[in-house]
């Protein structure tokens, strides 16, 4: 069993319910954040411990990974300053380097890594694309470490940024312009991914893997919205709109704080975020997300 587990990334979404379960399962983690005084509430959890370290450094991630059994990617962003590129290149392929160069330098021999659904280099944003990148780096450079990567469509659960985002915005306003309305997802649960992380941590079966993690439902947009004001009992205009309309609203809300739409976001919905042949977790919205829609 890996029972000495190394996590970047844990103080995210995913994280904290990623760290919740490997701690159910008696193993010791180490997660690494720039600001451990902001999560003193994961030190709840014995078992967990968050340590000072700049991910980015290559020096700092091989010392944090000595002595671990298994090391855990799970840094991304959704957007970066500027629309060049080099903010998700930082984030994901040149720290997918740092991290699998680590993990040979201090002899861990187990990487799980956090993709993206449709993750591919030539993609049609530089999110999907610096994505690509990183999987593949971690894959082709994996001498001596066994390495699986995980490629989720869009996460939900308690805490996440998607339902609760358009939730907020629905209690705010009377309608909602909606950027690509027909974009196409297959929504997982949170709870689904980190039992796939977790059991995959032995099982090297999964070894040299690219597993794609789908919900078993696909939606289009308007239909996670107009589900989201059902859910949290409010009735709002959902307008559509059109291409040109979309781009025009992504160039002025990627200049808004918190960057709620780019045009690099808008880019990435122009694949749909459904896996072939179906969903693969079990888990529908429809039976979770009341739980914690209402609370706010």
């Amino acid at each position: 069993m890996h029972r000495n587990i190394c996590i970047l990334g844990g103080t995210g979404f995913v994280g904290h319910h990623l760290l919740a379960k490997l701690a159910s399962e008696d193993r010791q983690v180490r997660a690494l954040t720039r600001s451990p005084e902001r999560h003193r509430d994961l030190l709840v959890l014995p078992q967990i411990e968050l340590v000072d370290a700049d991910c980015h450094d290559p020096d700092a991630l091989r010392r944090q990974f000595a002595g671990q059994d298994a090391v855990i990617n799970l840094v991304g962003i959704l957007n970066e300053r500027g629309d060049d590129g080099r903010g998700f290149a930082r984030a994901h392929s040149e720290l997918a380097l740092k991290v699998i160069e680590a993990c040979k330098a201090a002899g861990v021999q187990r990487l799980l890594h956090m993709s993206a659904l449709h993750a591919d280099p030539d993609g049609p944003s530089h999110y999907l694309q610096t994505k690509g990148a990183a999987e593949n780096i971690v894959h082709d450079e994996a001498t001596d470490v066994c390495v699986t990567s995980f490629r989720p469509s869009v996460i939900f659960g308690p805490g996440d940024s998607f339902l609760n985002r358009f939730a907020g915005l629905l209690r705010i306003s009377p309608f909602l312009p909606l950027a690509c309305p027909d974009a196409r997802f297959a929504p997982v649960y949170v709870g689904d991914v980190v039992d796939a992380y977790a059991n995959a941590l032995d099982d090297h079966s999964t070894c040299g893997e690219r597993i794609d993690l789908c919900g078993p439902k696909e939606y289009s947009l308007r239909e996670i919205v107009e589900y989201t004001a059902k859910t949290i009992a409010v009735r709002r205009l959902i307008i559509g709109l059109p291409d040109g309309i979309s781009r025009l609203q992504a160039a002025v809300f990627e200049h808004l704080p918190g960057k709620p739409l780019s045009k690099d976001n808008l880019r990435s919905l122009s694949v749909p975020s459904v896996c072939e042949g179906g969903g693969n977790c079990p888990t529908t919205m429809e039976s979770v997300a009341p739980s914690y829609l209402g609370k706010h």
